[in-house]
C-alpha cells in the first residue's frame, strides 16, 4: 500500500535515504537515471550503470540472482591497502616495509584468488592458509620467491612436511604455531627431512577484544600460546637447533574491529613481545598483525558491529607508529609488517543482484470493502465500515497542537476494538468466513487510511506512539529469488548487516515499507535488517511492483566469506557469477563467467544419481499408464519436465 506525503523526491534522497553516500564511497553512487553506478576504480574514473550491465548479462543468458565481481575494485582495494602503508611508512620514518597475504578462508574461489596474485604481484603480495587444502591452493598459486605463505590453522605431520618441501621449491612458506603440541611435530618433521620451515608463533594477548569476534583475544581465545607456553617452544626450539628460524610473531583480535582503541592496546602488547622474543636470542623479522581491519557497513564510522570508527589510512599510521616506538625504545630493528586483510580486501568488490518474485501485504483489496445491504451485514462489521468511512472527513486541526491527532487515535482504537469484536464472534460461531474476512479488510483499510493522513502532516507534528508503529504494521513482504542461505548466510549466522537496496527507480519516493523473504520454506529466510541513518531498522523502504516490469534489488559489500560458508539448503545452490573489467572508451569485458549450480549438480552433492532419480519415475510411469491413471503423451511430458529441470539452475527462471 503506497503512503502520500511531499511530491518531491530526487536521487540525492535515495543516496541518502539507503546511505550510498556514506559506504558507497568512492565506488557505488546514483546516476540522474536513478540507478545505482558503479566506479570500479574509484575517483580515478571509469563507470558503468548497474542496471544496464545487469540487462546486458541477461541477454547473455545469465538469469538472476547474479553475483557481479569487480575486478577492477579487488585490485583497487589492494592499492588502497599498499599506499596507506607506504604513505605511513614515510611520515613515521619506519626503517622497513609492508607486505600483506590475504586469508584465503576469505574467499577460496579460484578466479578471486588468481586475480589477487596477479594484481599483488607488484608488491610481493602473498597468502594465508588454513588448511591443508588451502594450502595446496596457496603452493600452486604462490609463484613469486618473495611472497609469504602464511601457514595457520590445525597441522598434522603432513600439513608441516609439505610446508617444509615447499621451501625447498623456493617458496616462503612460515608455519605458525598455535597451539603447544606442534612444535614437536615441526621438529620431528623437520629432523626427518634434514631441513626446517621458517616458523611463527601466535600469542594469546591480554588486551582486550571488542565486537562480536572479542573472544579472540585473551586467555579463551581458540588459538595462540600462553606467554608460559610462549617461553617453552622458545626454549623447545634452542634445544632442537631451530630457533634460528623462528622469523614472525602472530597476533589476531578478530575478524571486524571496530574500535581503534583495541587495535592500539594490542599492538602495543605485541609490539613489546616482539622485542623480548629478539632478546631471547630469535632472529625474528616479521610482525603478521592478522587479520581485522574493518568495513564500515552502514557508514555511520562509529565503532558498532556494523562499522568502524576508523579509516584505512588510520590503522596504517596506528600499526607502524605503534611498532616503531616499541623496537625504537628497545633498539632493535623494525619488522616487515605483515597483514591478513581479507574483509578490507574482498568486500567491495561484488554485488549480489536479485529479482523480486511478488509481493504480500495485508488485506485491503476493494472487493470486501465494498459496502452490503443491512440485512446482509453483522453490526460488528457495519462498526468497521462507519469507522473507515469517518476517517474521510476527520478534522485534524491544528497540526502543531499536541491532541491534533486524537481523531485518528480514536478511530484506530475503535477498529481495534472491532477486529476484536469480530474475532470473538467468529470463535463462537456467531460470525461467518466472510463476514471475518470483510472485517479483517476494512480493519486493515482503516489503519492504511490513518497512515495515508499521518504522512500529510508537517514532520514535526507530535504523533501519539500506538500510530508511530502503523505504518510498520502494514509493511509488506517482498518475495525474492534467491536463498538467504546460500548467498548472505552471515545475516541469518550472526545478523551481519549488508546494504541493500533497489537498484533502480531511485528517482522515486519509496512509498511502501517491507522486507524480504528467501525461496527457502524456512522462517529464518529473509532480509529483515538493513542500515538506517543511527540504528539499524527491521523495514526498508521500497517501492510498489509495476505489472510486467522487474524489480530489482542489490546486495553490497558481501564479497567476504558469505560465498564460501553458503550452504544448500533446500537445495539451493551457487548462483551465476561473472567477473567484469573495465575497457577503456567506457565499456566493460567479461572475463570469466561461472554458471551456477544445476539442479542435477545439487542432487549430486547429496549422493542422489540423477539417472536413477530419471529411471525410477519411468518405471513409476508405465505403472500408472498400466493402471489406466496416466496417459501416454502424459508420461512423456512429465519426463520432458524432469529432464529439463535436471539442467536448470536451482533458483526460478520464470
Amino acid at each position: 500500500m503506497g503512503f502520500s506525503g511531499v511530491d518531491t523526491w530526487s536521487v540525492a534522497d535515495s543516496a541518502s535515504l539507503y546511505g550510498l553516500d556514506r559506504w558507497g564511497e568512492p565506488y557505488f553512487s546514483v546516476n540522474a537515471r536513478g540507478h545505482v553506478l558503479v566506479q570500479p576504480r574509484g575517483e580515478r574514473g571509469g563507470a558503468l550503470d548497474l542496471v544496464e550491465l545487469v540487462r546486458g548479462l541477461r541477454g547473455r543468458d545469465l538469469a538472476l540472482p547474479l553475483l557481479i565481481r569487480f575486478d577492477d575494485i579487488l585490485e583497487d582495494r589492494l592499492e588502497r591497502l599498499h599506499a596507506a602503508f607506504a604513505r605511513a611508512i614515510a611520515q613515521y620514518g619506519y626503517d622497513g616495509r609492508y607486505q600483506g597475504v590475504f586469508p584465503v578462508k576469505c574467499n577460496q574461489q579460484r578466479h578471486v584468488v588468481e586475480q589477487l596474485m596477479e594484481s599483488g604481484r607488484r608488491w610481493h603480495f602473498g597468502l594465508e592458509a588454513g588448511s591443508k587444502a588451502e594450502l595446496l591452493i596457496a603452493l600452486a598459486l604462490v609463484e613469486d620467491p618473495e611472497a609469504l605463505l602464511i601457514c595457520n590453522g590445525y597441522k598434522d605431520r603432513r600439513y608441516i612436511e609439505t610446508s617444509i618441501l615447499a621451501r625447498r621449491l623456493g617458496r616462503q612458506p612460515v608455519v605458525v604455531i598455535e597451539q603447544a603440541d606442534e612444535v614437536e611435530r615441526i621438529i620431528a618433521a623437520s629432523q626427518e627431512l634434514g631441513a626446517a620451515p621458517l616458523i611463527g608463533v601466535r600469542a594469546k594477548l591480554a588486551s582486550r577484544g571488542s565486537g562480536r569476534w572479542g573472544s579472540s583475544v585473551g586467555e579463551g581465545a581458540k588459538f595462540g600460546l600462553s606467554l608460559p607456553d610462549l617461553l617453552t617452544t622458545v626454549e623447545v626450539l634452542r634445544q632442537a637447533e631451530l630457533l634460528p628460524d623462528l622469523r614472525l610473531l602472530h597476533f589476531h583480535i578478530g575478524s571486524q574491529i571496530n574500535d581503534i582503541a583495541v587495535l592500539k592496546d594490542a599492538l602495543q602488547e605485541a609490539g613489546q613481545l616482539y622485542v623480548e622474543l629478539i632478546r631471547l636470542g630469535a632472529p625474528m623479522g616479521l610482525l603478521d598483525v592478522g587479520g581485522g581491519l574493518g568495513i564500515d557497513y552502514d557508514g555511520s564510522r562509529t565503532a558498532t558491529t556494523a562499522s568502524t570508527n576508523y579509516s584505512l589510512q588510520n590503522y596504517a599510521n596506528d600499526v607502524v607508529a605503534t611498532v616503531r616506538e616499541c623496537c625504537e625504545n628497545a633498539r632493535v630493528p623494525v619488522p616487515t609488517l605483515v597483514s591478513e586483510s581479507g574483509r578490507a580486501i574482498a568486500s567491495h568488490f561484488s554485488v549480489l543482484v536479485f529479482d523480486v518474485l511478488g509481493c504480500g501485504q495485508p488485506p485491503t483489496g476493494a472487493a470486501l470493502v465494498e459496502p452490503c445491504s443491512e440485512a446482509e451485514e453483522p453490526l460488528i462489521v457495519r462498526n468497521l465500515r462507519d469507522t473507515l468511512a469517518h476517517l474521510g472527513s476527520v478534522d485534524m486541526g491544528d497540526p502543531s497542537r499536541p491532541t491534533s491527532c486524537e481523531p485518528l487515535q480514536e478511530a484506530w482504537n475503535d477498529a481495534i476494538k472491532f477486529k476484536e469484536d469480530a474475532l470473538t464472534a467468529f470463535r463462537l460461531g456467531y460470525l461467518g468466513l466472510r463476514e471475518r474476512a470483510r472485517a479483517e479488510t476494512l480493519y486493515w483499510a482503516c489503519g492504511l487510511a490513518i497512515a495515508r493522513r499521518l504522512a500529510d502532516l508537517p514532520a514535526d507534528t507530535p504523533i501519539p506512539e500506538e500510530l508511530r508503529g502503523l505504518r510498520a504494521a502494514l509493511a509488506s513482504t517482498y518475495y525474492a529469488n534467491l536463498s538467504v542461505f546460500r548467498s548472505a548466510p552471515d545475516t541469518w549466522a550472526i545478523q551481519q548487516l549488508f546494504p541493500v537496496l533497489p537498484i533502480h527507480r531511485l528517482e522515486e519516493r519509496p512509498d511502501r515499507l517491507g522486507h524480504f523473504a528467501d525461496l527457502t520454506c524456512d522462517s529464518d529466510g529473509k532480509l529483515a535488517r538493513f542500515i538506517g541513518s543511527g540504528a539499524d531498522k527491521s523495514l526498508l523502504e521500497l517501492h510498489g511492483l509495476r505489472p510486467g516490469e522487474p524489480y530489482w534489488i542489490g546486495l553490497f559489500l558481501a564479497g567476504a566469506y558469505q560465498e564460501v560458508m553458503g550452504n544448500l539448503h533446500n537445495l539451493f545452490g551457487r548462483t551465476n557469477a561473472v567477473h567484469i573489467r573495465l575497457t577503456p572508451g567506457g565499456g566493460y569485458r567479461v572475463e570469466h563467467v561461472v554458471r551456477a549450480d544445476t539442479n542435477a549438480a545439487v542432487l549430486q552433492a547429496m549422493e542422489h544419481d540423477p539417472q536413477n532419480l530419471k529411471e525410477r519415475l519411468r518405471q513409476a510411469s508405465e505403472e500408472a499408464i498400466a493402471a489406466g491413471r496416466l496417459t501416454i503423451d502424459a508420461a512423456r511430458r512429465l519426463t520432458q519436465h524432469l529432464e529439463a529441470s535436471l539442467g536448470q539452475t536451482t533458483y526460478l527462471e520464470g
